[in-house]
Order: C-alpha cells, then structure tokens, then sequence
C-alpha cells in the first residue's frame, strides 16, 4: 500500500496547538495591600518598572487593581494643581471592578480579550485563588512564537499544495508548458 501523504504534510509537526496563560504568566507577582499609602505604592511601580499590580486582601484575594495611570491622577493633582501632599490609601484610587482570567485560557482568547478592552493585565486564577498576571507583552510573545512556528509553515505549505495542483492540472489536461511555467515560479 501506498502512503499518498506529501513530504511536505508529514514534516510540518511544529504547530503550536492550544497554548495557555499558564505558559506564559508571570507567576512572580507584585501585590499590594489596600491599606497602604498611595505614595508608597508608586515608588514601588517605578522601582520595580511594572504597570500596575493586584491588590489583595490578608486572605490573598484579589480586592482591586492599581495601576500607573491611578498613581499618575494622584501626582499630578498634587504636584500640577498645587494641593497637599496625597496621603491617602489605595483603596481610594484602586479599581475596585476586576476582570480575571482562567489559567488555562487559550492564548488567542487572551488576545481577543485584549484587543477588546482597554486593560494591560488580566490576574490569573486557577480554582479562584491568584497563581499569576498575563499582560499583553506576555501575550505578545506567544503570538510571536506561534506565528514563526505555524503561520509561516502554512504558508510554505499553501504553496507547496497550490505548486502541485497546478502541475496535476497541467499534466492531466496535456500542456506540458504549465511544467515549465511552475518551475520558474
């Protein structure tokens, strides 16, 4: 019995299938308490040169999100409109709604989910408890690597497929000219 299957079909194996936010999570997260001074808070972000941070309750649980553009509200009413220094708690500027995401969302879902909101992180929760944040670099990433693995290959592949239709077609039908065309192709 003959194997039919072409050479190029039995070597594209590299297709990245169904990778998840578990794989490329940050699972070393930054996390604030509510109670904690908002000044505190920003130096924090600009030490440790992130966006924004889940803040959590004593249980660990996710209560809010600060981010940059909270930190910048609270610096720039004090510094450009000349009011006293801030001395408030998170809990007054945090975003108290939080969107999370499972930890075995699909990556192009995660995309999808940003393409459509306006937020830089989603916290990741594996049965309702905190294991990491996924950004949108960390979905950049991945996308990067699924494109060089599976988008290019289904390119070489299209040709490929579209390259032996056309000599199929040309040496059925009896024009010996479609060879020599496809192979200047």
């Amino acid at each position: 019995m003959v194997n039919f299957t072409p050479k190029f079909i039995k070597e594209n194996k590299k297709i990245i299938i169904h990778e998840t936010a578990s794989d490329y999570m940050t699972t070393n997260v930054v996390t604030f308490k509510s109670d904690q001074e908002i000044m505190d808070v920003t130096e924090k972000i600009i030490q440790k040169k992130i966006s924004g941070a889940p803040v959590v309750n004593n249980k660990g649980e996710i209560v809010g999100i600060i981010t940059e553009k909270d930190c910048l509200r609270v610096i720039y009413d004090e510094k450009y409109h000349n009011l006293f220094p801030n001395q408030g708690k998170v809990t007054n500027y945090m975003s108290k709604k939080v969107v999370t995401v499972d930890y075995n969302i699909k990556i192009n879902e995660l995309a999808s989910l940003f393409m459509k909101s306006k937020f830089r992180r989603y916290p990741v929760l594996r049965n309702g408890e905190m294991v990491g944040v996924i950004s949108r670099r960390d979905v950049l990433k991945a996308c990067r690597k699924i494109k060089k693995t599976s988008w290019l290959d289904s390119l070489s592949v299209y040709k490929d497929i579209r390259m032996l239709r056309i000599l199929l077609l040309g040496s059925i039908s009896g024009f010996p000219w479609v060879l020599i065309a496809s192979s200047l192709s």
